[in-house]
């Protein structure tokens, strides 16, 4: 699994969420498998949004794809984006005893 992350000043939470409602990547056809959006708890106008991807490939795309989206709305909607692909080293479920 690859992850594409992507984080970034919002101006407005519900107006974000519309535009990223709206999926202008195709986040299906973009090979998307899942997604998580994350807000710090002391800061409502900053998101971080965790892509999954089964392949880098994909991800490499997307990302792309985000940035020309980016060059569009930047200044607008959100602010100073930052993105990262990552991959993961290892994970383990912790289990409740």
């Amino acid at each position: 699994m690859v992850i594409l992350q992507i984080e970034h000043k919002i101006q407005n939470f519900d107006s974000w969420k519309k535009a990223f409602d709206n999926d202008p990547i195709d986040r299906r056809g973009s090979g998307v498998t899942a997604y998580r959006i994350l807000q710090p708890r002391e800061d409502p106008n900053y998101i971080i949004v965790e892509l999954e991807f089964d392949n880098s490939t994909d991800a490499d795309k997307a990302l792309a794809a985000l940035r020309n989206l980016w060059t569009k709305v930047e200044g607008n909607l959100m602010f100073e984006p930052q993105a990262r692909i990552l991959k993961i080293a290892e994970e383990k479920k912790i289990s409740k005893v």
